[in-house]
């Protein structure tokens, strides 16, 4: 699969080209960690109400940046604290520091080559809007994000559809995520809806509502390589929650298109009970100001009550840079999402028997990814899960991932594309499956779950196998080998579905919500 990966820059770029660039400001007051945490939650309009941006901070974003020679504002949007703004690229250098390029770069969706912008250097907050601005995004515009599926070039050993994995996963039985929405992030390609009704009717299922939404002019265009991404999830996520609401978010490949889409979904009436997001970069190759207004957002959405699942990567534990080191992938990395691993299968659906489960990892055939990240501390609800140090440090940080199910292609997805059956695998496949049991989880408990870890994580230590879950105790990706309890492979494990419901419903019981 071919990943995006800039060439050297073929021409001096146009300062004079209009530049345009987000600032993300600040809350009126910061969001309380026990809200974020859960499992409380609120509703949209408590949250820009109670910790949006004041229209006082936004007026003063506007007023100080007409004031920047060449600079416009164009647009404001207040429930997402943001102001996006134009200029000549030399005015954004002058104001903001850094240096513009230009380069060709392959967008791993599209496989297709681009010029793009560059920025060399962080950006640097004027003084008179460091107080209120947090992070500055869309400067550099080069496609870093990658689909996370994987292809088997051999024979695949077996073959499930999405509800044989149901099945074997003890998926709670009389829920079908009937009144819940599941949210799905993309950034290129495309489905046809005669797959999907050919899929659905031949599964015995009914044929979900799905709904697209265009982000950034980017729209439902099959007919490309990421078309396998899109299918895959839309069809897993249909098959295991097929009484949820389905709604496609497709944006350009970019930081700016990703964040604009996340926005878009995080921000939609109804709020979503899960957001899907089958892709992610290399934590070390995303900005810090990425970092930050991206895990901005997965805060938000977790307030809200909204569970967002990522997938870790399909490189192992170098997640694709090779230096000799560990890296993982983000978005999954945030401790703000549920961050979904990979296993290799063998089951029979017919009597729900899991004859062996180990972490997936086919050398150069692909292998889940997993480790520590250097860009966000280790959370307080990780504390007793027995996360290793960072890499090459004694410094802690948030492990990854903290769930798992199949990913292996050769115990791949069966999926219908132009017509045709296929098996598909990846952490791209492992993610809308726990999107879906999300949506059944909260049809069955009543109420949406938002940041769904900390539940999981209350009380699991080393060598403990946390209630709901079935421990992967064989198997490596690299540089971590799976252990009882939690892992930087396979996290807590894979669900018992049903187990996983009935743990929730006796921790829970009757905790507050906005939903």
């Amino acid at each position: 699969m071919a990943h995006s990966v800039p060439v050297p820059a073929q021409e001096e770029p146009d300062t004079s080209a209009r530049t345009e660039l987000t600032l993300l400001v600040r809350r009126s007051r910061r969001l309380p960690a026990d809200l974020v945490e859960g499992p409380n939650t609120i509703s949209q309009r408590e949250l820009v109400t109670g910790y949006g941006a004041t229209a006082e901070d936004l007026a003063h974003v506007c007023d100080v940046v007409r004031e920047y020679d060449g600079f416009e504002v164009v647009g404001i949007d207040a429930a997402a604290r943001r102001v996006d703004v134009a200029a000549p690229a030399s005015e954004v250098m002058r104001v903001f520091g850094g240096r513009a390029g230009q380069t060709s770069a392959v967008d791993a969706f599209t496989e297709q080559t681009g010029t793009y912008r560059t920025w060399e250097g962080e950006p640097v907050v004027p003084p008179e809007l460091v107080d209120v601005v947090v992070s500055v995004v869309g400067l550099d515009t080069r496609p870093r994000l990658r689909p996370e599926f994987r292809t088997f070039p051999g024979q695949q050993r077996i073959l499930y559809t999405p509800p044989e994995l149901g099945a074997l996963y003890r998926f709670p039985a009389k829920t079908d995520g009937s009144g819940r929405t599941l949210a799905i992030v993309v950034t290129g390609g495309g489905f046809r809806m005669e797959d999907m009704e050919a899929y659905f009717t031949g599964l015995g299922l009914p044929v979900p509502a799905i709904r697209t939404v265009s982000v950034g002019g980017v729209k439902n265009e099959p007919g490309g390589p990421g078309d396998l991404e899109v299918v895959l999830d839309v069809q897993v996520a249909g098959a295991l929650a097929p009484g949820a609401d389905l709604v496609v978010y497709f944006a350009p490949n970019s930081d700016q298109g990703a964040i604009d889409a996340l926005q878009a979904a995080v921000h939609a009436t109804p709020t979503p009970t899960a957001i899907s997001l089958s892709w992610g970069a290399p934590e070390a190759q995303s900005t810090p100001q990425v970092l930050t207004a991206m895990d901005d957002l997965f805060a938000e959405a977790a307030a809200l009550g909204i569970t967002v699942c990522a997938a870790i990567g399909n490189e192992g534990s170098s997640d694709g840079v090779y230096d000799g080191g560990s890296h993982v992938n983000f978005p999954a990395s945030s401790p703000h999402v549920l961050a979904c691993g990979g296993t290799t299968l063998v089951g029979d659906p017919t009597s729900g028997t899991i004859e062996s489960e180990t972490v997936w990892n086919t050398g150069a055939d692909g292998a889940t990814g997993g480790g520590v990240s250097s860009a966000f501390g280790l959370p307080d609800w990780q504390v007793s899960a027995g996360v290793p140090n960072r890499t090459g440090s004694d410094a802690p940080g948030r492990g990854v991932p903290d769930v798992a199910a199949n990913a292996d292609p050769a115990t791949g997805y069966q999926i219908l594309f132009n017509g045709q059956s296929g098996f598909i695998g990846g952490t791209s496949a492992a993610t809308p499956l726990w999107a879906a049991l999300v949506c059944r989880l909260a049809e069955g408990l009543g109420r949406p779950l938002g940041l769904l870890a900390p539940l999981l994580y209350e009380g699991p230590t080393t060598d403990k196998v946390t209630v709901g879950f079935r421990d992967v105790v064989a198997g490596n990706n690299g540089a971590y080998a799976s252990s009882p309890g939690w892992d930087a492979n396979t996290g807590l494990g894979t669900p018992d579905g049903t187990a996983l419901l009935e743990s929730l419903r006796r921790r829970l019981g009757s905790c507050a919500t906005s939903e």
